[in-house]
Formats: structure tokens, sequence, C-alpha cells
């Protein structure tokens, strides 16, 4: 039961960080505003805080106890989605949001290496969790599509807030109580680096994930209007278009658990690497594809996307000790989601300006560089990755 609900709640973690993406063009009309654009910088705080918390919830994770900080999730984040439903102004919905993200970063950092604990294959379970994750993507998109038909924006933030926290107090009734913090436990790498070597390992690592988490956040928050852009004339249902991206995502999130079968029997950095070539092609071909071609090239830019998150989830449980696990993840994640989330931010002006196609190619020109950075990772065998 815990392991399942540390898997709902990666599910419940995404979904709430992108409601406000699948809802932006209802809200920006109901907030008297003439395009989604003008709207979409003010979730910006939700990111930037997504990232930044993401530090100190590494830390308490380890210091204070992750079962502890479940708890603060799911009830946390159950209490300021509901908050956020009832904001009238683009400010006070910035508020909300901004609140929003300060209790989703605790999950990644803190819910991630829980769920590590006793795992015998962390490449399965980091594939299966990643699967929940974007799974969370899918429900998101689908969800909001039709409970903004049905009830409203608002309904769309109440309804998951209820949930969460339903599931904060199942969570609480089947989550034993920890005997001692993971700081204070005995651990140990399953393999072992030199320093220097796994200071380099870590350095690539945080810079191909600002890359990256740049792509995830430009991508998840504006594939909504760029399906509404493309399939003017073909489709114009939100429902249904919703139904549509989360159809691209669910198929997308089946990546990530064939990643995490395969990543115990490939050598790290060529698997890691024509991951991210591979999404060069696909953004481009996206970039000029309309309607269903549109839908194709977006599920191939998806699966190549999400197929890449595993891979540094899978380097920290390998290579670092559990007792400082939510302190690593947590700085990581702070510096790239931190840094990532200005493509929140800049999404409405770049294609208020550029349009999704030149907006898609120079998403294309940060994978290039990602694969550039992913150069500077450490040789390993298939041999050095197994458990010493």
């Amino acid at each position: 039961m815990v392991r399942g609900l540390l898997n709902i709640a990666h599910a419940l973690d995404h979904l709430f960080l992108l409601i406000f993406a699948a809802a932006v063009s209802t809200i920006a009309v109901d907030m008297g505003l003439a395009q989604w654009q003008d709207l979409m910088p003010y979730g910006a705080g939700a990111f930037f805080m997504f990232g930044l918390g993401s530090w100190p919830a590494g830390r308490l994770g380890d210091m204070w106890g992750r079962r502890s900080m479940m708890l603060m999730f799911f009830f946390g984040i159950g209490v300021a989605s509901i908050l956020t439903a009832f904001a009238q102004t683009p400010w006070q919905l910035a508020a909300g949001l901004t609140l929003v993200g300060l209790f989703a970063s605790i999950y990644h950092p803190v819910g991630i290496p829980m769920l590590l604990e006793r795992s015998a294959n962390p490449g399965v379970t980091i594939g299966f969790n990643g699967l929940a994750g974007n799974l969370g993507v899918a429900v998101a998109a689908l969800l909001t599509g039709f409970l903004i038909q049905w009830f409203g924006w608002r309904a769309a933030f109440v309804v998951p807030g209820v949930v969460a926290m339903g599931c904060g107090w199942l969570f609480a009734r089947t989550c034993p109580q920890e005997q001692t913090t993971p700081a204070k436990r005995q651990g140990g790498a399953k393999v072992s680096l030199p320093g220097p070597l796994l200071a380099r390992a870590l350095v690539v690592m945080t810079a191909a994930a600002i890359t990256s988490s740049v792509l995830f956040n430009f991508t998840t928050n504006g594939n909504g209007p760029l399906l509404a852009e493309r399939f003017q004339g073909v489709m114009e249902d939100p429902a249904v278009l919703g139904l549509l991206l989360a159809v691209v995502y669910a198929v997308a999130s089946l990546a990530q658990l064939v990643v995490g079968h395969l990543i115990n029997r490939f050598a790290l950095k060529p698997f890691f690497m024509f991951m991210v070539m591979a999404q060069i092609p696909m953004l481009i071909l996206a970039s000029q594809a309309q309607g269903w071609w549109l839908f194709v090239a977006l599920t191939g830019v998806m699966v190549f996307i999400f197929g890449a998150i595993p891979f540094t989830d899978y380097m920290i449980a390998r290579y670092v000790d559990d007792r400082l696990r939510s302190r690593v993840s947590g700085m990581r994640l702070g510096v790239s989601f931190g840094v990532s989330s200005l493509s929140v931010w800049a999404l409405g002006p770049v294609v208020k300006a550029m349009g999704f196609g030149q907006s898609l190619l120079l998403l294309s020109g940060f994978s290039v560089v990602t694969c550039i950075i992913l150069s500077g990772l450490p040789h390993a065998s298939r041999e050095n990755i197994q458990p010493s």
C-alpha cells in the first residue's frame, strides 16, 4: 500500500503542476485577458518554487524523516490547490500556484528515495515510478479538460486537492513510523566511484538536467495550446483535445518503463545520449506538422523526452549513499528546476513573438546542447554499474 501511494503521489505531483497549463485558455477568458500567452507568465512561480523548494525538502527528508515530509506533501498540496480555485485575479492565481509549487517540491527529493530504500532493482523501480508520474501528466490533460467542460476551471483545482488529502489520510494510516531518520542509518552506495569521478558525474548530470528540464517544462506546458492551434478546422472540442493530449502522454510514459528495464543492460552514457539525440528530428518534424501529423510527431517528441528522465534518478540511486540521497537529489532538482522554471515564464512571450514552429526548432537546439553536455560523462562499462 505504501509503495502504491508513493507512486500515486508522483502522479499527483505532476498533475497539480499542469492543471494551470491545461486550463490557461479558459482562465484567461474568465479573468478578462485577451490571449492565453498573457496569463502564462503568472504560472512561473509554481515551477520556480518546485525547484527552489527541493533543496530544503531534501535536507528535511534526510534529517527529519521522509514519512513526515510526505504527509506534508499530501495535505499541503491539497490545501494549496483548493485555495488556488478561489483566485479572482491573475496575481491571486500566481500566489496560489506558487504555493502549489512549494509543496510539489517535496516529492522528488523525498518520495523517490523513500521508494528506493529497499529496492533490489532501482532501474525497474524508477521506470515504474516514472510511468506513474507521467501518467499524472496525462490525467492532468484529460481530467482538466472534462472538469472545465462540465463544472468550470475552478473544479479542476478542487477535485484533485480533495483526492490528495484523501491519499494523505491513507498514507498516515498505512506507513509505519520511521525508527531513525535516513541521516542516522547505516548505509552505503550500491556502486563506489572515486571522488573526482563521482563529482564529475554529478556536475554533468545536473547540467544535463537543466537543459532537459527546459524541454520538459516548455513542452508539457505548451502542448495543450499547440494542439489547439494546429487542430483548428480539424477538431476544436477542448475535452477531445485533452483526451488526445492524454493519449500522447500515456504512450510516452511507457518509454520510462522500457528504459527502467533496459538501463541495467546497456552502458549508461551511450544509452542516455541516444534518448536525447532522438529528440532532435522529432522536434524538427513537430515544428512543421499540422493536424494528425502533429499528433504523431508530438508523441515521438514526448516518448524521447520522458524516456530520458529516469537516467539522473538512476545515477543518484546507484552512486549516492541513501543517508545523503534526499539532499543530493534536492540540490540537483533545486538547480535544474529553478533555472528551467524560466522556460514556463518565457513560454507565452516566446510563442507570441516566434510562433510554435520556431519555438520547437529552438527546443531542438537544447537537445543538441544536452548531447554536448553528456559527452562529459565518465565512461562506464556494464559491469561498472552493477551492484558491488
